[in-house]
């Protein structure tokens, strides 16, 4: 029987939130990101509210170039925990539809509602219920996409923003995909694409003339994956519970530096607010990556699979130093520094070797009974020596 998935994206998510708590921000351009600084900003754009972007402004952009194009904007730090306390109401009301709810992120979820559709109409009904409850609710908007699977559902929930509904039917995939860029494929970035766009491919369309041989010969196994998303096939099952992938932080320097000592330091803080966000979450990393951006906004990344999972800081930061030292980049100014846990597994049931000469249990102990601290005085109310004198 074929599924009916609902893809839900909430429009402009940070900012309208932001707009929805301020009346005196709606209709006017906001951003949430790092601190502009006057255009001499170092950091990026969290989010755009839809009256920045028509200034080309966009997640993800310099914030000092945000500033630069539109320096009358409203510019914001932002607010996670209420985002992800208006986030969490969200999601309970999608649960009131069904108990599939697959959360990609803050503001995206994935609904199978194959058999919600005896209790709530058709299944454009239902997605028209949804918006109106989120509207009525939180006075917030979001955009649906409706198709027989996961693909299809995330693309056309972006076709119509905000407040969009579009329906992939069954049976019209192709159609619906023919005349979209082949960027809209997933996993095809700038770089496949541009291999994608000297072979004449630029639709989607394009890409579902060529037989599986002729994608196998030219793209190798991800060959088999553009053949199967040209024709609109994806048979993933949404997945309620949440499974986390990787768990990180980054940082991006005031100003490029080859500071070895200060270097140390912000892989020592990324290490602590990496091993406090995986012990929150009960989660171990059996896998670390280090992220390196130099000067030239070149980016590279080293990673470890880890012989036993760790939450620990200490681990953390000994682990990425043996990174650093295989970064060819090394010796150049570095412009960001970013730590990502992988393989993450609950601590509860992950297997643990406990180690001969090395009390873990007592280690963790502590470590909790800092994050107690932390979590009610501040970040800063216990810290290592090294980084005490370091500045905000």
């Amino acid at each position: 029987m074929s599924r009916i998935i609902l893809h839900l994206d909430m429009d402009a998510f940070y900012t309208s939130v932001e707009q929805r708590d301020h009346p005196e921000y709606q209709g006017k351009p906001v951003v949430v990101g790092a601190n502009p600084r006057g255009g001499r900003g170092r950091g990026v754009v969290a989010a755009a509210s839809y009256e920045a972007r028509e200034f080309g402004l966009h997640s993800a952009m310099p914030i000092g170039r945000a500033y630069r194009r539109c320096p009358q904007a409203i510019y914001l730090r932002g607010n996670m925990r209420k985002y992800g306390e208006v986030s969490r109401r969200i999601m309970e009301i999608l649960k009131g539809f069904t108990d599939l709810v697959e959360q990609i992120s803050i503001d995206e979820a994935f609904l199978d509602v194959t058999g919600s559709i005896g209790l709530f109409g058709e299944r454009r009904q239902l997605a028209l219920e949804i918006r109106r409850r989120i509207r009525e609710q939180e006075r917030l908007s979001a955009s649906i996409g409706i198709a027989p699977n996961k693909f299809l559902a995330k693309i056309a929930s972006d076709l119509d923003k905000p407040d969009g509904l579009v329906e992939v039917a069954l049976g019209h995939e192709e159609e619906f995909l023919r005349d979209l860029p082949v960027e809209r494929l997933w996993g095809v970035g700038p770089r496949t694409a541009d291999e994608l766009h000297k072979l004449g491919l630029y639709k989607i369309r394009d890409i579902a003339r060529l037989s599986l041989a002729e994608l196998d010969e030219r793209f190798g196994k991800h060959g088999r994956h553009l053949y199967r998303l040209a024709r609109g096939i994806d048979d993933r099952p949404v997945q309620p519970e949440h499974e986390w992938k990787s768990l990180g932080q980054e940082t991006t320097f005031e100003e490029d530096t080859d500071d070895p000592q200060k270097v140390r330091q912000t892989l020592l803080e990324l290490s602590e607010a990496v091993a406090r966000r995986l012990r929150k979450q009960e989660l171990l990393a059996g896998g670390l990556t280090l992220k390196f951006r130099d000067e030239d906004f070149v980016t590279e990344t080293r990673s470890m699979t880890l012989p036993d999972p760790t939450d620990d800081a200490g681990e953390i930061f000994r682990i990425t130093l043996q990174l650093l030292s295989r970064v060819r980049s090394r010796d150049h100014k570095v412009r960001l520094l970013g730590i990502y846990g992988s393989r993450l597994q609950d601590v509860h049931a992950a297997p643990r070797q406990l180690r001969l000469f090395e009390p873990d249990e007592k280690r963790r102990r502590l470590n909790v009974s800092l994050d107690s601290i932390q979590q009610r005085f501040g970040d800063r109310a216990v810290n290592r020596a090294t980084l005490v004198d370091r500045k905000d």
